[in-house]
This record gives structure tokens, C-alpha cells and sequence, in this order.
């Protein structure tokens, strides 16, 4: 009970009472030590160790945000994100379609090539210019890319999984199967959260097709690929369905506007088509020229091994000693504690792309036009970074060394061990996945509650007599579902939309739909292992 408190109070405070996430995320570092300290007799020295360890483990998140937020202060002060909402207007006459092929299917497919909140970051502020309402913006990109999260970024859920299970060859290939079809549910789910929010029940009805046909390349793709490179397995099928949009929007249903739908809650007043605005200095190929860039750098440096293992060489981490509790719970000690590879991590990746593009625009004089066009004085890139970077590092800082806090501790493990022990053995199958959602919770990462629970989810079926294959395929899925609630998520798109306090708004979106999954996916997990047993 004592060790939920810290969680739950984060909840509280943001959800119920609308706390920003800076307040609410350094509240949560000191509820967080103080039960660590009286209830799991964690000493000062491990308290330490802990909160430097939290604080190096936002470095890589930070890494996204900073170069993420350098790229949408070119494109903002630039006209690029004006360029890009004229260009998608012509496209296609159908908002629908758009909305469903920019917060879904482009935000699905970045993510098969790029994590950390990478997809958040780059299309948030697209669907922002396109004339969605900010809390929006956030939560449908969220949403609708859990699904490619655990095999997602090439695989790197799957391969942490792997590294901290120890199974033989027909339970892993087991695991990636089962993992797989229970992801089909992410994204049958994902894509309808996506029109429901964008137009309720009347736009559910006027995309389910789209949704369905999009869901089953994605979903069905995914299970389909595992079988022969589980790597590959959210790239390609994302892929697929990225190039699936252009016959997609020439089908009748979807290239002309969609009629029928008369409330609109995810849309400005003011947001249409037709609504053209100032002129934009640069053209829609060229707005999107830097999402190329960065698509075929991030593509490039993934796929083609020699330059992946020579980016992958130069690592940075910091030496840490072994701690321990009273309560016997001990962390050894680490040479190079979470290496940061700087040169192969997708914050380099976006770097690279705003500094190419910044230099290109400037040079072009893309930002004086525009100001001059809009009549609005801009405050200049670096500033601008600044005004909205600065708030975003806080909460994020906060949130990493609250959850390192609450490892080190012990609270993490205490709450998994407390949820088997009172669940009987089809109980604990049915909240298996949730114990995934807890940790990606409090880490804000899917890779980081495989490597937490991974082990523990896997014991625990073996002294319940459950298939431990199905139990840790469910605590994938569970992680993958968890990144919809996921503190750093959640400020990454306030930051890059400029809500930065409202991080409440955007998880009462999210709230729902991580409920609604998790409950699927428990009594999907129970039918597998009926099925399995």
C-alpha cells in the first residue's frame, strides 16, 4: 500500500487536481524518499545514488526533447508548419483521412525507426498546424503508435527482453508470437480512439473501414513479420502502411470531405481546409524535406550495420558503487552505468536534421519573410528553444529520479510481488499486463519496465503454473500500453505543442483508452492461456 502511494499521488495531483508536471514530479521525488527511507529502510547513501542514477536516466529523453524543440522553433518561425498544412489541404479534401494519416500512420511508422518519444515530438505540432486543438495534438499520436512501442525503434523492447529472461529457444519464439497477437489489439483500438476523438461517434462510422484496413497491415503485419525478423516487426508492417495511404486516398470515401460529422472536439472553430492564412515563403516539398532528412538518417543509421556499429562505438556513463537496503534489496555496482551512445541515439539523428535545415532556411530567408508576411516579431530560434526546453527538463528530471527512487528501493518490485499475492492464478493472467503498465508508468518507458518486471513476470508464472510465455508476452503488451500514460510522454508533446502545465488535460484523454486496453488485453492473455496450457 505504502509503496502505491507515490503513484497514485501523481495521479491525484495531476489528473484530479491539475497540477503541472513540475509540481507534481518534484512532489513525487520527496513522497517517493520519504517511503523509501521510513517504510523500506533505504539509507541516505542509496537515496543518492539513486536520485544521480534518475538524473542520468532523463539524460537520453532529454537528448529528444532539446533537439525535437530545436526543429519545431525552425519550422514554426519559419513557416514550414503553414507550408505543410496548405500542402496536406490539397492532398486531401477529407480531415479525416489527414487526421488518421498524420497522428497515426506517420506518428506509427517513425516509431518503427525512432523511440523516445521521437514520434511525439515531430507530429504533435504538425496536427497543431494542421488546426488541432493542443491536448489533442498530444494524445492521438500517443495513442495511436502504442502498438509499434515493444518491437518498435527496431526492435530494442524485444532485444531488452531477451537480455534479462532466461529461456529456451521455443518459449522466446513463443513469447514474440504471443507478444504480437496481443499487440493486434493496440492497434485495432489505437486507430479507433484516433477517430472517435478527432469526431465521435459520427466520424467512427464514416472511417471504420480505414481504420480496420490500416489496423490489420499494422497489426496482423507485426505478428506476420515476427516469425521471420521480430527486429522488423513494427518497421515494416509501418512501412506498408505508410505507403497504403496514397491508393487509401484515392478511394471515393476518403478523397472527397467527409460529410456527416457535425462536432468536431479535437478541432479549433476556426480550423478548415479552406483556410489559408499568410502565405507561406517555402513550398509543401520543401516544409517537408526536413521529415525526409530525418526519416533517411534515422533509417540509414539503423539499417546499414557498418555505420550502425561504428555511431553505436562512443558510449558515455558514469560509475556507480553497489547500494543496498534494510530490507535487503541491493543494486550492484556498475562501471558504465545505462551508456549513453550519443552518435547512434535518435536525438542525434534530430540534430543533425535541425542544424542541416536551420542553416538551409536561414540561408534562404525563410525567417525573415515569414515575420514580415505575418506582421509578428519572432523571438529567434536559441530563445525560443530556451523558453520552451527549460520547463519540459524539469518534470522530466523529476519523473526519472522518482521512478530510480522507487527502484532502488524496492517499491517497484514490492508492488509486483503484492499484485501476485493476492491474485489467484487466472486473476494474476488477467493483470499480468497491468504490472507492464505500471512500470512503463513509472519509468516512462516500455524498454525500461521490460528490463524491470521482465524476470519477476516470469517467476511469478512459474509458481502460479502459468505458461511463461503468455505471462511475458502480457507483460510486453502491458509496457507498450503503459507509454499512453507516461509522465515524460506527456511533457514532451506539451512542450513541443507549447501547453507546457496542462499535462492533466492530455492523461484524461489517455486515462480511458489505457484502461480500456489493459482490460482487452487481460482477457485476451486468459484465453491464451487456456489456449496454451
Amino acid at each position: 500500500m505504502l509503496a502505491s502511494v507515490p503513484i497514485v499521488l501523481l495521479i491525484v495531483l495531476m489528473v484530479g487536481l491539475g497540477w503541472t508536471a513540475q509540481q507534481a514530479g518534484t512532489t513525487g521525488i520527496f513522497i517517493a524518499a520519504a517511503v523509501a527511507a521510513f517504510s523500506f529502510e533505504t539509507p541516505a547513501r542509496t537515496l543518492a545514488v539513486a536520485s544521480a542514477k534518475g538524473i542520468w536516466d532523463a539524460i537520453p529523453i532529454l537528448y529528444v526533447i532539446w533537439p525535437a524543440l530545436l526543429l519545431y522553433q525552425i519550422m514554426n518561425q519559419s513557416g514550414g508548419y503553414d507550408a505543410l498544412r496548405h500542402g496536406i489541404a490539397r492532398m486531401s479534401r477529407n480531415e479525416l483521412f489527414i487526421i488518421v494519416a498524420l497522428g497515426w500512420v506517420f506518428t506509427s511508422f517513425l516509431q518503427g525507426i525512432d523511440g523516445f518519444g521521437t514520434p511525439i515530438a515531430v507530429v504533435a505540432p504538425l496536427l497543431v498546424a494542421f488546426g488541432m486543438k493542443p491536448v489533442y495534438a498530444v494524445a492521438i499520436p500517443i495513442i495511436a503508435h502504442i502498438w509499434a512501442k515493444f518491437y518498435g525503434t527496431l526492435g530494442v523492447g524485444w532485444l531488452a527482453t531477451l537480455q534479462v529472461v532466461d529461456l529456451d529457444a521455443a518459449t522466446v519464439f513463443s513469447t514474440g508470437v504471443q507478444a504480437a497477437l496481443l499487440i493486434v489489439i493496440q492497434a485495432v483500438l489505437g486507430g479507433f480512439a484516433v477517430v472517435w476523438l478527432y469526431g465521435r461517434w459520427p466520424a467512427v462510422r464514416a472511417g471504420w473501414p480505414l481504420v480496420l484496413i490500416i489496423a490489420a497491415i499494422q497489426g496482423f503485419g507485426q505478428v506476420a513479420t515476427v516469425w521471420i525478423d521480430p527486429v522488423l516487426a513494427a518497421f515494416l508492417p509501418a512501412t506498408v502502411a505508410l505507403l497504403a495511404l496514397y491508393p487509401l486516398s484515392r478511394w471515393s470515401r476518403y478523397s472527397r470531405p467527409v460529410e456527416g460529422i457535425t462536432e468536431r472536439p479535437a478541432m479549433r472553430e476556426d480550423a478548415h481546409l479552406d483556410d489559408r492564412g499568410a502565405e507561406p515563403p517555402m513550398g509543401t516539398l520543401t516544409a517537408l524535406a526536413p521529415y525526409g532528412l530525418l526519416t533517411l538518417l534515422a533509417t540509414g543509421t539503423s539499417l546499414i550495420e557498418p555505420l550502425r556499429q561504428f555511431l553505436d562505438g562512443p558510449a558515455v556513463g558514469w560509475a556507480f558503487p553497489a547500494v543496498a537496503t534494510g530490507l535487503g534489496v541491493t543494486t550492484a555496482a556498475t562501471e558504465q552505468y545505462s551508456g549513453l551512445r550519443f552518435l547512434s541515439h535518435p536525438g542525434a539523428t534530430i540534430l543533425l536534421t535541425a542544424l542541416i535545415v536551420w542553416m538551409i532556411f536561414a540561408g534562404k530567408g525563410y525567417f525573415a519573410q515569414w515575420a514580415q508576411r505575418t506582421g509578428k516579431a519572432q523571438p529567434g530560434v536559441v530563445w525560443g528553444l530556451i523558453a520552451s526546453a527549460v520547463p519540459a527538463s524539469v518534470p522530466i528530471l523529476a519523473f526519472l529520479t522518482m521512478a530510480s527512487i522507487m527502484k532502488h528501493s524496492g517499491q517497484n518490485t514490492m508492488l509486483a510481488l503484492g499484485i501476485a499475492e493476492v491474485a489467484p492464478a487466472y486473476v494474476f493472467a488477467f493483470l499480468a499486463n497491468g504490472i507492464g503498465v505500471l512500470g512503463a508508468f513509472i519509468t516512462s518507458s516500455s524498454t525500461s519496465s521490460q528490463v524491470l518486471f521482465s524476470e519477476l513476470q516470469v517467476t511469478l508464472a512459474r509458481a502460479k503454473g502459468l505458461p511463461e510465455a503468455t505471462i511475458l508476452a502480457a507483460q510486453s503488451a502491458g509496457g507498450a500500453i503503459g507509454n499512453a500514460i507516461a509522465p515524460a510522454n506527456v511533457v514532451m508533446g506539451a512542450s513541443t505543442t507549447g501547453i507546457n502545465g496542462q499535462e492533466g488535460a492530455i492523461l484524461r484523454k489517455t486515462i480511458p483508452w489505457t484502461i480500456l486496453a489493459f482490460v482487452v488485453t487481460g482477457v485476451a492473455t486468459v484465453v491464451l492461456v487456456l489456449v496454451t496450457q
